[in-house]
């Protein structure tokens, strides 16, 4: 049960525990770093190590299968929590599992339970690898303009047995190796899942895509020539549903995208962090400067720790209800992407010469986490989902969205940045009804600022939570740094939106008294002692 009292589905702490330590034990046996380095310099998609981790040894993948299919049962907690810790050994080995995952959401949302039984128990026997087909090269992240279609084959009576698929699909994740697809078609109903097989006529798994990073990994274009597809194959059975099923996985499979992300970013700080204790410059560990600690690490752990707190949040609430959480999961993915990337860049500048090298992994790592920024929909769709519905959200509730928000954060102890929080809550529910009252909406520069402004409220929200509930101080100090960067970020992009949009000197004068923009800065105060509390605890310095 969670504190509403709501049932949670998923696995116990300890049998999660167990999958983690797992997954961990690969690093020293399946995927050394040694291995790793390899994949990655040849562009090796390990197939035989990617199926001995579904095999009956080890069954990774019946985490995320039904106990009544033949898996374990995981939630989302317990998904984010795996594939975390498989992007800390590898993105593209966690971008083939991902991926298996991805391929499975269709059957699992939107089969009938003869389909879920043959499929799902396929999957859970471990014989087979799984792709999701969605993408194409016309159509990228907007489902509705797809072009593959299915044609309805029917025999003497006129009674449907099937359908006959044509078309192609871009960047497949296990498209060239995958044994079961689930493809997204557009039947004359509208556009449908589609079960298709390795090996059917008219089928072509084409050759992987060579690719910037996440090497380990496969990504490939599929075409369909004629391929006919037995009635049966149809997920739900029913026509038209595929949208519909497609949208109510995008909050789960997002929030992966994320775990994956901040999996990535934390396995940057796990090589830096270590570096810098023994780095001796001028005199000193690198540890001890703050032009080391204050600019390239501490404010990536922050973020991340942002991060973190928020992906727990959203995976309880995901496993605890089965609301739409679509705006969440991109909110989740928008703002762990970025922070990770951001996080690998610098990891390389804290390294010097030898971030630059592979044999320190970090270049390898800032690579692979670009594309978190963009599979599962690109940063920019996802500033478009979260600032138009939570804009729509804010109007509906007649402001109360950010404003009860405020009044969670104001009752939060001292300490925990709740104050700057609600502050820079409050400063965003007046600036979208701004936006709203003055049609700044119809700018997309503005609503990308809104985007940001969002973000960094519900997220810091989070983390404030966390920082309460526990009760330690390096997350106090973690939660007191991010609520002062989100209140000045609120307090910059705000006023770019005002300055953008072109009003009078006296209005956006008017803005800064209402929002209390100083108010909104203030919470830098005392920054440097956070950082170095944070700093301490990162570094063991004390």
């Amino acid at each position: 049960m969670d504190t509403n009292g709501n049932h949670v589905r998923g696995l116990d702490a300890e049998s999660r525990q167990m999958v983690i330590e797992t997954v961990r034990q690969l690093r020293s046996r399946l995927l050394t770093k040694e291995k790793i380095l390899e994949l990655d310099k040849k562009e090796i998609f390990p197939e035989e190590i990617i199926r001995e981790m579904l095999g009956p040894e080890i069954g990774l993948q019946l985490l995320f299968i039904p106990e009544e299919y033949g898996g374990m049962g995981g939630g989302a907690r317990d998904c984010c929590a795996v594939t975390r810790e498989m992007a800390r050994i590898c993105l593209g080995i966690g971008t083939a599992f991902f991926a298996i995952q991805l391929g499975a959401d269709p059957i699992l949302v939107g089969a009938t339970d003869e389909q879920k039984a043959k499929w799902l128990g396929a999957i859970a026997e471990g014989g087979a690898l799984v792709a999701y087909a969605v993408t194409e090269p016309g159509a990228g992240s907007n489902l509705a303009a797809l072009k593959t279609k299915a044609d309805p084959v029917t025999d003497e009576s006129g009674e449907v047995i099937g359908y006959k698929l044509n078309g192609s699909k871009q960047f497949i994740s296990n498209g060239g190796y995958a044994d079961i697809i689930t493809v997204l078609a557009k039947a004359p109903e509208g556009p449908t899942f589609f079960v298709v097989e390795k090996g059917m006529e008219g089928l072509t798994q084409h050759k992987g895509e060579e690719k910037h990073g996440i090497r380990a990994s496969n990504t490939s274009p599929l075409t369909f020539d004629d391929v006919f597809v037995p009635k049966e194959n149809l997920l739900g059975g029913v026509p038209g549903k595929g949208l519909k099923q497609a949208n109510k996985v995008f909050g789960y499979t997002r929030l992966m995208v994320a775990s994956m992300a901040l999996g990535a970013g934390e396995a940057a700080l796990d090589i830096v962090i270590p570096y810098a204790k023994e780095r001796i410059q001028f005199g000193s560990p690198l540890s001890e400067k703050q032009g080391y600690t204050h600019k390239l690490v501490v404010p990536h752990a922050v973020r991340l720790a942002a991060a973190a707190a928020y992906i727990e949040q959203l995976a309880l609430q995901l496993d605890s209800c089965d609301d739409d959480l679509q705006v969440e999961g991109s909110i989740g993915k928008l703002f762990a992407t970025e922070a990770a990337n951001r996080c690998a860049d610098d990891a390389m500048q804290a390294l010097g010469g030898y971030g630059y090298i592979t044999e320190f992994e970090v270049e390898k790592i800032k690579r692979d986490v670009k594309i978190t920024c963009i599979y599962e929909g690109t940063s920019e769709i996802q500033q478009n989902i979260i600032s138009t519905f939570r804009w729509k959200k804010t109007r509906k509730t007649k402001g109360r969205f950010y404003l009860d928000l405020a009044d969670q954060m104001e009752n939060l102890e001292d300490g925990t940045g709740g104050r700057a929080l609600a502050l820079a809550a409050r400063a965003l529910n007046h600036t979208i009804n701004l936006a709203h009252e003055n049609r700044w909406t119809r700018q997309q520069a503005v609503m990308f600022s809104l985007a940001d402004m969002m973000t960094h409220v519900e997220v810091g929200a989070s983390l404030a939570r966390k920082a309460a509930e526990e009760g330690r101080e390096d997350i106090r100090a973690m939660a007191r740094l991010f609520a002062a960067e989100a209140a000045a970020m609120v307090a910059s992009k705000g006023l770019d939106i005002l300055l953008g949009t072109g009003v009078e000197d006296d209005r956006a004068e008017a803005w800064r008294e209402a929002v209390n923009y100083d108010g909104l800065l203030n919470g830098r105060r005392s920054w440097i002692a956070d950082m170095d509390l944070v700093a301490d605890k990162l570094f063991e310095r004390c």
